[in-house]
């Protein structure tokens, strides 16, 4: 590979970007943003501030790059001026598949997951990245994925999900996202998920030590508590408009929290100051948004002026809005040291760097055998059918399994029932429900009436 290949500056269009959690880790992993959309204006703002700041875009650049509006509004953005673009990446709203969102998958308003793969065929990038919340990975979403991968594969695109942790990759939280990467089968072959550090992250108490005892709080205070926050943090919670402010998550979250010394019923101002105790029934101080950037992967809002600069600096960001926009913003990011390894590992493959190897799945990828049947089927067919049918193709599931399945499917797909003579019961599939881009999907007279409500 030429020196200029290997040097050269790849681009991406990012969706639903937020408050930039992606967009720092994809800067740093050596792509360049074409355009970045998203739907809260403090997160816009946030993201113009830094690409400024931080990443050294020019001014106009910033503002140009910037999008805010619904990402899926022909008038928010032209996805047609970027075909061909190097990457297409987002994280699309995560209520859709989360259990506190009650899983309604392509019922959802939200939903953009389903969307975005249309997208991505439309523009047609080297590359794909979405990620998203681990609920997608349940058997309930089964033959949604399937249905993605499929869609992939007849635009020409060879795809995987894998489940991350981010406290694998240096950041000091249990955070499982959802990742989905795609790309075009001649860098899919060059194409490998990025390997877990070696090191264990740091602890809360060691990695907040210094931004506990920054207002002042006694050090014997601080190291009691450093000694008691003696793990990594459990999931960083942003929430979405519909619910409160700034709290630490629900009550499970909140007790992984205490045990840890710390009051997740809100978020403070400021680190404690000289003289603070700890009051009766509550396990310790509130964080700061300072101290949960940090957690997720960032590095000071703030930054010491006319310091140094440090290996910190690589994740530095500062944030745009009130206490509890700001931590939404952090809460809902994707952490930009995952970002990042994932960025590193997709580039990697577009520059068709490394070894080579066959792909073992060139076709048909089957997550959902049930699916898979029904799809490729004209006419309806009853369990009895799908069992026996199933099992000429080397799948053996029970009737309850399918019925199951079946359940699952009804949940994402228009599905015909159909009564026989014999009183049997039949079944067809029909289309998927989610929202693709089509004008007269539910999903656009929903998002008008809860637009204040989505994040």
């Amino acid at each position: 590979m030429t020196a200029s290949k290997r040097d050269r500056q790849l681009e991406v269009v990012e969706i639903c970007a937020g408050a930039g959690g992606q967009t720092l880790g994809l800067e740093r992993a050596g792509f360049r943003h074409r355009v970045a959309v998203e739907l809260d204006e403090n997160a816009a703002r946030t993201l113009r501030l830094n690409l400024q700041e931080v990443l050294g875009y020019g001014e106009k650049e910033a503002e140009d790059t910037v999008k805010v509006g619904d990402v899926a509004a022909p008038e928010t953005w032209d996805a047609t001026e970027h075909k061909g673009v190097d990457l297409l990446a987002g994280g699309v709203p995560c209520p859709p598949f989360s259990v506190a969102g009650k899983q309604l998958g392509a019922n959802d308003e939200r939903d953009l997951f389903a969307w975005a793969i249309e997208l991505c065929g439309e523009i047609q990038p080297n590359a794909l990245l979405l990620e998203n919340v681990r609920g997608l990975s349940a058997n309930r979403f089964t033959a949604y994925r399937q249905h993605v991968l499929d869609r992939l594969h007849e635009y020409g695109y060879i795809g995987d999900w894998k489940l991350l942790q981010a406290n694998e990759f240096g950041v000091s939280q249990l955070r499982p996202r959802f990742v989905l990467v795609a790309l075009k089968r001649e860098f899919a072959e060059y194409f490998e998920w990025p390997t877990p550090f070696t090191e264990e992250p740091p602890t809360v108490g060691e990695l907040l030590e210094d931004l506990m005892a920054a207002n002042g709080w006694e050090q014997d205070q601080v190291d009691a508590w450093v000694k008691r926050a003696d793990r990594i943090a459990p999931t960083i919670v942003g929430g979405s408009k519909k619910h409160g402010g700034a709290d630490l998550g629900p009550t499970r979250a909140k007790r992984a929290w205490a045990d840890l010394g710390v009051d997740a019923m809100g978020v403070r101002d400021e680190a404690p100051e000289k003289g603070w105790r700890v009051p009766e029934g509550v396990p310790g101080p509130k964080l700061t948004t300072a101290m949960v950037a940090r957690i997720q992967g960032w590095h000071d809002i703030e930054p010491p002026r006319n310091s140094e600069a440090t290996v910190a600096d690589e994740f530095r960001w500062r944030f745009h809005g009130r206490k509890t926009s700001v931590y939404r913003q952090i809460g809902n990011a994707f952490p930009p040291p995952v970002a990042k390894a994932l960025g590193v590992s997709i580039r990697k493959a577009l520059l068709q760097e490394g070894e080579r190897h066959t792909l073992l799945e060139n076709t048909d990828r089957i997550l959902d055998p049930v699916y898979k049947l029904l799809r490729g089927f004209d006419r309806p067919l009853t369990i009895d059918q799908i069992i026996e049918k199933l099992a000429k193709r080397g799948t053996v599931l029970e009737q309850p399994d399918v019925e199951r399945r079946l359940n699952h499917l009804g949940h994402d797909f228009a599905m015909t029932v159909t009564v026989r003579s014999s009183g049997a019961i039949a079944y067809s599939l029909g289309e998927f429900k989610a929202f693709t881009g089509q004008e007269d999907h539910q999903r656009h007279d929903l998002f008008a009436q809860l637009r204040a409500k989505i994040s």
